[in-house]
């Protein structure tokens, strides 16, 4: 053994040992080896519990960050965790790799999209190999791979065959510099979430999967992931806004079709005193044509943003556009408003306003001078009901309501909605605030839709047997249109029905579509490709399915990996995806991932790291500078994963000090010499006994906080304290150089899931044969445990006054004996009465007085 630690020459050894052996490639065999009993007839091998731990794959940007480093560094502890308990461990890696950033590049650096994306997944994988991280790389996939989006056109095809995909023309938030559509959710004070330019609304015609259908049950399977923050699903909860009302039709004189509206408070519906509708709302557009000002308004509200935030705090404005309607119960004529708080994306377009019962409709009446009606009054003047100066929106009594009057919101929720119904007025309906989730986007490196346009025909998908529909290579990016629209040859096909000249689907998949399955993917046995392969034609490709016999070997992922800020849009579409996959009978699980992990960012002086803030540090300089054990061990030591971290470079230095102490610790034992005996537990001295009870403490309290608390901080910290102890041991007896070798395997054991380079190496010289990679999990000997007296502190009204060692077998009475007995606690006693002795066992005694 080596006198010095020497990372760089370590790690590169043990990650090519790694390689070479394919430790970290599993399949879905569910036994262990099989083996021989006593008599050396073959036995089958033991079931073998099966743990598929995944960190939320990167996009290929160019290198790692520190978040990256994190992220992965997490999920390669929990994977060889399980390891080493005897699971079955997958731990895949791959790549998000279509996207803007890619397109971005190739027109500012004149590259072709796949060259800069797969050079980036050259450059990272070869980071992430040196970091360690024990990944099956015969599962590696990219999203912009034929062989991977193949399925996903045809998986759309099937959803589109089910009804679950409906194409129409929809306000969209649009991006003018990015030239492609945006989700609320990518809306970010008012700018697009990638570039910051201001975003604009535009109506143009979309594809849709109808997330929606699922929303019953995507709520109500949330209550069955008790893997998951509290946090994420009260999010998700918020996001998909389940809620009970009423759908009702106010006639409108002269018009075909009624003003239909929904609303959660039918109590109020007496105190409507006008409708509000949106911009792009028909009846708007029909008011618009003979009123200058109204079409005016109309335009100002096309460039005004719609992200909830935004909707929240922008002024209300709006318009009375001339046409009224009328009230489904008294018939009375109420006021039609062009508003900009209401969205055509939104319900119907159109809301009924209770200026006294809701405070964003009174703020609007008041500027207005729309009148205001109370209609819901305070139970025995429970509440300040006056609404003088704001609304009243809690529950209560009806007034002025006609045949209502006298009931309570809740009966009157029933009572009107019956008497709607009755009169084929409207009728009691669940909502979601949950809406389509919008498909299309207008850019080139994304996966094609695979649907054809006949003017003879109509819309049709592709033949399965045309699958995939391939980008073409061909393409000039100048940011002036979408690519796929201005290529000579790529929208010309021919009808796969009538044979006449089509046009094909210029739209590509929103990137969130190859993000809410690749977990499934990576289950199954022909997903791995190298490059040349992906290089090579589509027809060398073995897949005839989109998901094998592995999906449901493997699924659903036991560990998931990633940051909070995926907590609603990702997350809500995998878990939506693996519904409709279920749905096809590709799956059996009814939910994507068992147990999620949200970890904390990592901040430099405070703030988030960003190039912008010139805050980041390079995981490459470091990993050259310490080794990669090194930064490792600082990312899970510095903070609990779900906490932020804070960057220091003085941890750094304190990691690799460290390892290079649990080095010369081995180092000197193994130049001493290992003891020639086995450990004699019947003859041990009280200080063996010691050392080896802490030794077993700490082993019982690693297995918890990594096993059960994922708190792997207070783990490292553990083993740290095992080191001081250690280095205190000074003991040449046979067994004292026993119990030392036995510390030392403990904690190589222990270490090895968060610092395996060094562990690796340390085992070998140890004197063991197989790589630690292999070796179980160190088990508790719980009668190192066991010891002849405890030590207890004694508090006299909460304060600190003295320790006292009792019998382990000591009774309550005989600890509060001892205790009151001690000479330093008599003297801060004296001759004040006790209240009462409080003995927490096993760690301290209160006295009061």
């Amino acid at each position: 053994m080596q006198e010095n630690y020497q990372p760089l020459s370590i790690e590169q050894d043990v990650q090519d040992a790694w390689e070479a052996s394919g430790v970290f490639n599993v399949s879905e065999s569910s036994t262990q080896d099989d083996c021989t009993d006593a008599e050396g007839r073959i036995m089958q091998g033991a079931i073998t519990e099966k743990y598929y731990c995944l960190s939320m794959f990167p996009y290929p940007s160019g290198k790692l960050h520190m978040g990256h480093v994190r992220n992965y560094t997490i999920g390669d502890v929990i994977s060889r965790y399980q390891r080493m308990l005897g699971k079955n461990v997958l731990q895949p890696m791959g790549w998000d790799a279509f996207g803007l950033p890619a397109e971005n590049a190739a027109m500012q650096h004149g590259v072709h999209p796949a060259d800069w994306t797969y050079e980036n997944i050259d450059y990272m994988r070869a980071q992430l190999k040196r970091l360690g991280f024990g990944y099956d790389w015969s599962r590696e996939l990219a999203t912009c791979d034929p062989e991977y989006y193949k399925w996903e056109q045809w998986f759309f095809l099937k959803l589109l065959a089910k009804g679950l995909v409906y194409k129409k023309t929809a306000p969209v938030n649009w991006c003018p510099h990015d030239m492609t559509v945006l989700a609320n959710e990518q809306v970010i004070d008012g700018c697009c979430w990638r570039c910051d330019t201001k975003v604009e609304r535009k109506e143009i015609a979309q594809w849709f999967l109808k997330i929606t259908a699922y929303g019953d049950e995507l709520l109500e399977s949330l209550q069955t992931l008790d893997g998951w923050p509290e946090q994420v699903k009260t999010m998700q909860a918020n996001w998909i806004g389940r809620s009970e009302g009423v759908e009702m039709d106010f006639p409108v004189p002269d018009m075909a079709q009624p003003l239909r509206i929904y609303t959660t408070r039918p109590d109020t519906l007496m105190g409507v005193t006008y409708l509000a509708v949106a911009a792009e709302h028909p009846l708007a557009l029909k008011a618009a044509e003979s009123n200058a000002d109204i079409s005016a308004f109309i335009d100002e509200c096309k460039l005004m943003e719609t992200s909830e935030a935004a909707m929240e705090t922008m002024e209300k404005r709006g318009i009375d556009s001339g046409i009224k309607a009328l009230h489904p119960v008294s018939g009375e004529p109420v006021p039609v408003w062009i508003a900009n708080f209401v969205l055509m994306g939104y319900g119907t377009g159109a809301v009924m306003a209770v200026p006294a019962h809701d405070q964003r409709d009174y703020e609007f009446a008041l500027k207005y001078g729309i009148a205001i009606k109370q209609v819901i009054f305070a139970k025995d003047g429970e509440n300040d009901d006056d609404c003088s100066e704001q609304a009243y929106t809690v529950k209560g009594i009806l007034k002025n309501s006609g045949q209502f009057d006298g009931l309570t919101s809740e009966q009157a929720f029933v009572a009107i909605s019956e008497a709607l119904e009755k009169d084929h007025k409207g009728l009691r309906k669940t909502n979601f605030r949950l809406r389509d989730w919008g498909v299309s986007r207008q850019r080139y490196w994304g996966a094609p839709i695979p649907v054809i346009y006949c003017d003879d025909c109509g819309t049709l998908p592709v033949p399965e047997k045309d699958l995939p529909v391939t980008l073409p290579t061909d393409v000039v990016l100048d940011g002036s249109q979408s690519p796929l629209v201005a290529h000579p040859t790529f929208s010309h096909t021919t009808c796969p029905t009538c044979g006449k000249a089509a046009c094909r689907e210029t739209d590509t998949f929103d990137t969130f579509m190859e993000s809410s399955w690749y977990f499934a993917r990576f289950t199954c046995r022909d997903v791995g490709k190298g490059r040349e392969q992906r290089a090579a034609s589509f027809a060398s490709s073995k897949a005839d399915t989109m998901l094998d016999a592995g999906a449901k070997y493997w699924l659903p992922v036991d560990h998931y990996i990633g940051g909070i800020e995926h907590a609603i849009l990702h997350l809500l579409y995998a878990r939506f995806y693996t519904k409709l996959m279920r749905d096809e009978g590709l799956l059996v699980c009814d939910e994507p991932f068992k147990k999620l992990l949200t970890q904390g960012m990592v901040l430099k002086d405070g703030s988030k790291m960003s190039k912008s803030k010139g805050n980041t540090v390079d995981p490459q300089s470091l990993i050259d500078q310490y080794g990669a054990d090194t930064v490792r061990l600082f990312i899970m030591f510095a903070a609990p994963p779900e906490q932020s971290l804070e960057w220091s470079d003085s941890g750094v230095e304190g990691a690799f000090r460290f390892l290079k102490r649990l080095w010369k610790q081995a180092y000197l034992h193994i130049q001493e010499g290992r003891s020639p005996s086995a450990l004699d537990k019947a003859s041990l001295t009280e200080e063996q006994q010691v050392v080896r009870r802490h030794l077993h403490q700490t082993i019982q309290k690693v297995s918890h906080d990594m096993g059960v608390r994922h708190i792997f901080n207070t783990a490292i910290a553990a083993n740290m304290e095992l080191v001081n102890t250690l280095v205190k041991f000074n003991d040449d007896s046979d067994n004292g150089k026993a119990i030392r070798q036995e510390v030392l395997e403990a904690i190589v054991l222990m270490l090895a899931p968060i610092v395996p380079h060094i562990c690796h190496q340390l085992w070998l010289d140890l004197g063991h044969k197989k790589a630690v990679v292999s070796e179980s999990w160190p088990e508790v000997d719980n009668a190192a445990l066991e010891q002849d007296s405890i030590e207890l502190v004694i508090q006299v009204n909460g304060k600190l006054r003295s320790k006292i060692s009792v019998p382990a077998t000591a009774s309550s009475d005989e600890v509060q004996m001892i205790a009151l007995n001690d000479e330093h606690v008599r003297r801060f006693i004296l001759d004040k009465p006790v209240k009462k002795v409080i003995v927490v066992p096993k760690k301290l005694v209160n006295i009061v007085v």
